[in-house]
């Protein structure tokens, strides 16, 4: 019996093993998703060490050095590599520190999206009926509003702060996880592994939850990740608009909002947080595409 064990345990490890690897060479096919996986991990240990790195405080000004240049140009200092906004705060160190709130917000934002996402799909695909029309019809309405105004509607009415950014995003993202989990589900429930499970005496809430949703999840993960970075985008377009993070919040979309009567005069300070919010937006798309790749069996070659 113990050897039995044993050797189940040892061929589980090695499926596991081949599994991660076939996901490694599909991931791995696409140069794309390889560079933007290598850029993601590099802006999450930057986050992650920012206060190591970063060279000043993302909120010390300093009055004698206001709108510097970068230092590769006349007049920039060695101090400021990347220059210094209208009230003498470092650029590259506030980029630095708002690379956490980037990673924050897509991280808060996907999950809270994401699980509520797979709850309301997993009861509108099992339950289906007048249950599934409703939940349906609500999504449908919130999907006929664009995206940013609605999360603009909800942040006026419950304030504006990073916060309630988050939480609007969250709620204009979540029917992308419904009905993508509704269609899962309403596929993988017909299958005989599913009609196996009911014989055998599995109640609805193991059969949703161990039972179906495990073979759902590689479209969740990859609309997961295609979340995330738009999660991003919508609050630095919140954050610009003055409705997501606050000054002096080193938010990109916040600094985006300080820096644009000096978009003249002083280019750095708005070119540099809008390339931050593009190469961090752009890798995370790229790696949603090798993700696509490797997790979807018709995307696979033979």
């Amino acid at each position: 019996m113990a050897e039995t064990t044993k050797t189940e345990t040892v061929s589980s490890a090695a499926l596991r093993r081949q599994m991660l690897s076939e996901f490694w060479f599909y991931f791995s096919e696409n140069r794309g998703a390889v560079i933007g996986l290598v850029v993601f991990i590099a802006l999450v240990i930057v986050a992650v060490f920012a206060p190591l790195i970063a060279p000043h405080s993302p909120f010390e000004q300093y009055r004698d050095a206001v709108l510097v240049p970068p230092s590769w140009l006349q007049g920039g200092r060695a101090t400021y590599l990347l220059g210094t906004d209208a009230v003498g705060r470092d650029i590259l160190s506030r980029l630095i520190y708002g690379a956490q709130y980037s990673l924050f917000i897509g991280l808060f934002v996907t999950t809270l999206s994401l699980t509520g996402g797979i709850l309301v799909g997993l009861i509108a695909g099992y339950y289906r009926g007048w249950v599934d029309t409703v939940i349906m019809r609500l999504m449908d309405i919130i999907l006929a509003f664009p995206s940013l105004l609605l999360a603009l509607v909800l942040v006026a009415i419950l304030g504006p702060s990073l916060t309630n950014g988050m939480i609007a995003i969250a709620l204009t993202l979540q029917p992308h996880f419904v009905r993508l989990t509704r269609a899962a589900v309403m596929a993988e429930k017909t299958r005989d592994y599913v009609t196996a499970a009911r014989i055998s005496g599995a109640g609805p809430f193991r059969l949703m939850f161990r039972t179906i949703l495990p073979n759902c999840t590689a479209p969740l993960i990859v609309q997961a990740t295609l979340s995330f970075s738009n999660a991003i985008l919508d609050a630095a377009a919140l954050g610009f608009l003055g409705m997501g993070a606050q000054p002096p919040a080193p938010e990109w979309g916040t600094m985006l909002a300080e820096a644009r009567e000096f978009i003249l005069r002083a280019w750095w300070v708005v070119t540099f947080p809008g390339l931050a919010i593009l190469i961090t937006v752009l890798a995370i798309n790229l790696m949603g595409d090798g993700l696509r790749d490797a997790l979807d069996p018709k995307m696979k070659r033979s």
